[in-house]
């Protein structure tokens, strides 16, 4: 026995004979299972160890308010907000190492909130009838491990033990595994690209590990960015190239890689060294030709993939653009740099291909200069985005800008 204790999250109202099951489970493999009841409206039809009385209390509202007129869409928001603060709370204080939960679609909302809200590297399965659809909706931008349950979560049978047993043996071997989530003495450096980007991020990330330095890349395809900032904010990721933004202007015109509204604030905000380009920034993403929206559908489309269409944004949106990174970074406490390779944003953008537009890039930095903080330097180049040169003054840069704020400290 390695002494781990295993959530087992669960309303045992409606899943208490698999909530058992599943306690059972992860005992039989030496391991301890704390359950945590988060159902509602029924009676537990298995014992808790923090019991739903707990849960709602945690959650604001006493469980004989929510019990008085039980609803579950009014009560899964409060019992959410309960279990979230409890776990956190034992993840924080090392009790517990790893959560699996079981549910269909209210059952898989609740759960998953709670496990978006618990570290990256902290294990978390879920068991839902959801898992083979979408699960974008549910995973977000963490490291939930999604199982399919194959029937409906409704008693026990061959399949659902088999699958619940699965489900337990995967969060205790999570928990075993005792992997930390730790970098070198040098900051881990994040990196974000995208395809038409990948070759000067390619050179880049070579200096930098050539430096002695441990990178992590982001596909920039809107939850990458996000990833990556929020490894910022647990303290994981210590430096950024931001080589591709491409997600804060797919966010301002409603295309597929939109980034949402933090995106491109959090290096600034935390004072972390950061270099950005604009790679990629004039391209807007969506899927097939038949849903790009006007006005872009009567413009120059390049194919990207079968199911992915390109559209090069003009000289006025590019100067919104510009005017919008401006505003999310003139919050920055550090210095920073912003490179510009003046012949081109990406594979797309050079001369002799569809999205050469210079005119249009110009734009871009003019009103990018004119609204930059002073403590954001502005360097331009006149070559591509994929040039290695490029690339490589972009990682020496903030090599440079690391070693400067650990000399200062």
């Amino acid at each position: 026995m390695s002494g781990k204790t295993i959530i087992v999250l669960a309303t045992l109202d409606t899943k208490g004979i698999e909530t058992q099951y599943v306690r059972e489970q992860i005992e039989k493999l030496g391991e301890r299972a704390l359950v945590i009841d988060v159902g509602v409206v029924g009676q537990p039809a298995t014992s808790a160890d923090i019991t739903r009385q707990e849960v709602a209390e945690a959650g604001g509202t006493p469980l004989t308010t929510l019990l008085e007129d039980p609803d579950r869409e009014v009560a899964a928001p409060i019992m959410a907000d309960g279990a979230t603060k409890i776990v956190s709370q034992l993840v924080d204080q090392g009790r517990v190492h790893g959560i699996v939960s079981m549910g269909g679609t209210q059952g898989t909302t609740l759960a998953t909130k709670v496990m978006r809200a618990l570290p990256y590297g902290f294990p978390k399965v879920m068991v839902s009838t959801m898992a083979s659809s979408n699960v974008a909706p549910w995973v977000d931008i963490k490291d939930i491990t999604m199982m399919y349950s194959v029937t409906d979560i409704l008693g026990l049978n061959p399949v659902m033990r088999t699958i619940l047993a699965n489900a337990a043996g995967a969060a205790v071997g999570m928990s075993q595994a005792n992997v930390p989530m730790e970098s070198s003495e040098k900051p881990l450096v994040g990196v974000t690209t995208v395809g038409i980007t990948t070759q000067g991020a390619m050179k880049a990330i070579d200096v930098l590990e050539d430096a002695g330095y441990e990178t992590i890349v982001f596909h920039a395809v809107g939850t990458g960015g996000r990833a990556m900032e929020q490894l910022m904010e647990e303290g994981v990721i210590g430096a950024v190239l931001d080589y591709s933004t491409i997600e804060v202007s797919n966010e301002m015109f409603d295309a597929l890689l939109a980034g949402g509204e933090k995106r491109l604030t959090t290096a600034g905000r935390l004072g972390l060294p950061q270099v950005l380009a604009p790679g990629a920034i004039e391209v807007l993403v969506f899927n097939e030709p038949e849903t790009v929206p006007p006005p872009f559908d009567t413009r120059t489309l390049i194919r990207h993939s079968p199911q992915i269409t390109d559209v090069r944004l003009n000289g006025e949106e590019m100067a919104k653009v510009g005017e919008e990174i401006a505003k999310r970074l003139n919050h920055t406490t550090d210095e920073a740099v912003f490179i510009i390779p003046t012949a081109g944003y990406d594979s797309y953008a050079v001369e002799g291909e569809g999205f050469y537009d210079p005119e249009a890039d110009q734009a871009f930095v003019d009103s990018l200069k004119a609204n930059l903080p002073e403590n954001i330097k502005v360097i331009e180049r006149d070559t591509h985005i994929d040039d290695p040169a490029f690339a490589t003054e972009a990682a020496k840069l903030l090599i440079e800008l690391i070693e400067k704020k650990e000399q200062n400290n």
